[in-house]
């Protein structure tokens, strides 16, 4: 019999072996989700907010070859301009191109991009095989982090291409919608929370951005939270009571929003003779009223809360209601990409589906301090004019959520998968 050597990741440690697996999973995840688009499709800009999907790819991809590759293997970089081209917003790396102008890079072509990811995984593969001890112990968190971090502009492709087609009159599908069971309304319950003295943040070794940390107390008067997200029909009794004509239910910036914008119905919502349409990564539908609503702002979130005699829940009232539930729901690995109206009893659709409007202001938890260096720019920076959301949505990926996990958008923010739970205190 002949004796073969083995090969170096079947000597490796577990951690890297791992880390080496998972690395080569997420990057294929973010390829298969751009498959389906043709490469006319991957440089559309549809707004300052959105990206084009060429972009992320090649976004993601520089990440981790300046962070690891460049940093700590000293490899140079695969095409030195990219550094210009693809960073995001990190300041202390250099100047960037401007986010709104990303519709504008047609080069490198889409094919150029994807050799530009072969390469630097590539690479970074073998960096994982043979680094030593020292260069180890720098790459493992920074390689953690990036893998979260290509996980959440995956969301971003979807969130994006989504308004992207949405501007298009053909109303392309990204794909033709799935086959799945039809379920009705079920009647909204408020599931009953003690409150008091509580912990809220992460806890444990698992990973966590620097945002949601450190863990610490907070005092909860006793609350209610609703059993389920709010429905599209429960939505649409809203607008048919003058929702958007009345003042009284809105925030200032909102209601002046809702004039200058003359928004009169969550975004991709579309009023014709047959009733309501929604336009959806599947093409156009008609509006299903059990379904979860989505893609309505912080403003129309807490207007409706307002209408319907209840209000939102802070974040540390959805991380308690949320503790010890199973991380189960409609992520992205369904690949719906569209919430699912509720089934069963309980406190349902806390994960996936929809990511839920809270009232708490993103700000920063008592003792945090952002990392050193570069890295540190990734979540600090933003906490001012923001709110947070919980709880993931059908474009998650389903193994990047915790009920610790700390979303947030302006309150003004659509096109993110922005859903409704409603609140009260007992």
């Amino acid at each position: 019999m002949i004796q073969t050597d083995p090969s170096p990741r079947t000597l490796l440690p577990a951690d890297r072996r791992d880390l080496l697996v998972r690395f080569q999973t997420v990057r294929a995840q973010t390829e298969a989700l751009a498959a389906p688009l043709a490469p006319e499709d991957q440089v559309v800009q549809s707004m300052p907010d959105t990206s084009p999907t060429k972009w992320h790819l090649a976004h993601v991809t520089w990440f981790f070859e300046r962070f690891l590759l460049e940093e700590i293997a000293g490899a140079a970089p695969f095409d030195a301009r990219y550094t210009y081209l693809f960073n995001s917003y990190y300041e202390t790396v250099g100047p960037r191109h401007a986010r709104p102008q990303r519709g504008l890079l047609s080069r490198p072509s889409c094919a150029e991009v994807l050799d530009y990811r072969a390469h630097v995984t590539e690479r970074l593969g073998r960096f994982i095989e043979t680094a030593d001890d020292h260069q180890w112990r720098q790459a493992a968190p920074l390689l953690e982090l990036g893998l979260h971090h290509e996980q959440q502009h995956q969301e971003l492709i979807l969130m994006d291409i989504k308004h992207v087609f949405s501007m298009n009159p053909l109303l392309p599908e990204y794909q033709k919608r799935p086959v799945h069971a039809v379920a009705g309304s079920t009647p909204m319950g408020m599931a009953s929370f003690a409150g008091g003295l509580v912990e809220i943040g992460h806890a444990g070794t698992g990973f966590a951005f620097d945002n949601e940390q450190p863990r610490h107390r907070q005092w909860l008067e006793p609350f209610r939270l609703a059993d389920r997200l709010t429905s599209c029909g429960e939505y649409l009794d809203f607008i048919e009571a003058d929702g958007y004509r009345r003042p009284e239910f809105w925030l200032s910036d909102g209601w002046a929003i809702v004039q200058a914008q003359e928004w009169q119905a969550p975004l991709y919502w579309r009023r014709t003779e047959a009733g309501w349409r929604v336009f959806t990564l599947h093409g156009e539908q008609p509006m299903d009223p059990a379904e979860p609503v989505v893609h309505v702002s912080y403003y129309e979130a807490d207007a409706f809360a307002k209408w319907a005699g209840k209000r939102l829940p802070t974040e540390a009232e959805w991380e308690i209601a949320s503790a010890g539930l199973p991380l189960t729901g409609n992520f992205a690995g369904a690949r719906l990409y569209q919430p699912t109206p509720a089934r069963g009893a309980g406190l349902r659709q806390m994960f996936g589906d929809a990511w839920e409007w809270t009232a708490s202001p993103y700000s920063p938890y008592p003792g945090f301090a952002p990392p050193a260096g570069a890295v540190g720019e990734y979540n600090g920076k933003f906490m001012s004019s923001q709110m947070v959301l919980r709880g993931g949505a059908a474009v998650t990926p389903e193994h990047h959520i915790r009920p610790s996990y700390r979303n947030f958008f302006p309150p003004s923010a659509r096109w993110c998968f922005g859903g409704i739970r409603l609140a009260e205190g007992v």
